[in-house]
């Protein structure tokens, strides 16, 4: 009896605490459930001082370079002992292949992934003929020791899918199926990229090969060159189509150049503008030149007269296609160590010859080519 009062007691206290607190004014029509276990996956997802460890674990020992890493993996177990090349390092293996002959070089990178990153570093002579290869920066992985890049097919906007290749003097891009061969090749039958575009390749090229010595390209303006002339100390030969007074700026900034060919007009093709102000501009930036070949330029005789002047390392000097005025000639005299003058596909050679004294005043000349010249 007396163990039942004391139950009665300690249900009366609690029934009175209970009274005591706020009475819920909603009212459950269902009974009360019995409460759930919890499983482990509730546990997990309420403790996430875990997850938070784990993420900032990975942060930490994430790499700081996001570049991917070229992996040698495969897929066939125990590759190792089947391919003792795997043994070499690259540098020992990049040897072996460089005294391969060059007939050898394009079917050894098909071996695998490692030969064709290793064949990749011994190019340094490449044409570009995609110019999206170039702009998303798939040249420069590829072939990081580039020294030599014609850059001049890549840049003409064509059909890529035409099997119709039109040839034209030194050109040759792809047309599609309405030219006709009665037709003249003009400006309306193919275009060029923008010198923007041209400027961003020449860019992201100076950039990754600054061991750059020789560059062929097209429609670049000065801005382009300038940052060739910053990135590559080293450049020694260059070919310009399309170039103008305004883009010679720029080429007079390469000090070292010794090798230059200016294309300023191609009948049918482009016209563009090279005077005396381009030529003077050009004499004062490269004094080192010892070869210079001017197609389709204008000028007369203080143009030529600056060239020999400031350029007295010339041994080499060809005339494509002039446009000169006249007396332009006997500015040769002040070319006194040329050795070797050339004239090609010129309508007119002279039509004034100028002042007498200055005339056959070339004591170094040794050869002298005339070839299509009228």
């Amino acid at each position: 009896m007396g163990y039942r009062e004391v139950a009665e007691k300690d249900h009366h206290a609690r029934t009175m605490s209970l009274g005591a607190e706020k009475p819920n004014t909603k009212t459950s029509p269902l009974p009360p459930s019995k409460k759930r276990t919890s499983s482990w996956s509730d546990i997990w997802l309420k403790n996430t001082t875990p997850l938070k460890n784990v993420i900032f674990a990975m942060q930490l020992a994430s790499p700081k370079d996001s570049k991917v890493k070229p992996t040698h993996k495969t897929l066939i177990p125990n590759w190792a002992n089947i391919d003792r090349t795997s043994l070499l390092s690259d540098e020992i293996l990049l040897k072996i292949l460089s005294k391969l002959p060059e007939s050898q070089r394009k079917p050894n990178s098909l071996v695998c992934k490692r030969w064709l990153n290793l064949q990749g570093r011994l190019v340094r002579s490449l044409k570009v003929l995609d110019w999206s290869f170039l702009q998303s920066g798939r040249l420069i992985s590829r072939f990081p020791n580039l020294n030599q890049v014609d850059m001049l097919y890549g840049s003409f906007i064509s059909d890529q899918n035409s099997g119709i290749l039109l040839s034209y003097r030194m050109f040759s891009f792809h047309t599609g199926s309405e030219f006709s061969p009665k037709l003249r090749v003009s400006e309306s039958n193919f275009k060029l990229l923008p010198p923007v575009v041209v400027d961003r390749g020449l860019d992201a090229l100076a950039s990754g090969c600054p061991n750059l010595r020789k560059l062929v390209v097209i429609g670049a303006s000065e801005m382009g060159l300038l940052s060739v002339a910053e990135e590559c100390p080293t450049l020694q030969e260059l070919e310009l189509h399309k170039c103008s007074d305004n883009v010679l700026r720029g080429i007079a900034a390469c000090e070292n150049l010794q090798v230059l060919k200016l294309v300023a007009n191609v009948e049918g093709l482009y016209s563009s503008v090279v005077s005396d102000i381009g030529l003077t501009i050009l004499a004062q930036g490269c004094t080192r030149l010892v070869k210079l070949e001017l197609c389709g330029c204008e000028g007369s005789f203080d143009g030529i007269k600056a060239i020999g002047q400031c350029c007295q390392m010339l041994e080499e000097l060809t005339f494509c296609d002039h446009r000169m005025d006249g007396g332009w000639l006997a500015a040769l005299s002040y070319c006194e160590n040329l050795k070797t003058l050339r004239f090609q596909s010129c309508k007119r050679i002279e039509t004034i010859p100028g002042p007498e004294e200055y005339l056959g005043a070339c004591p170094a000349l040794e050869r002298l080519h005339l070839q299509k010249c009228h």
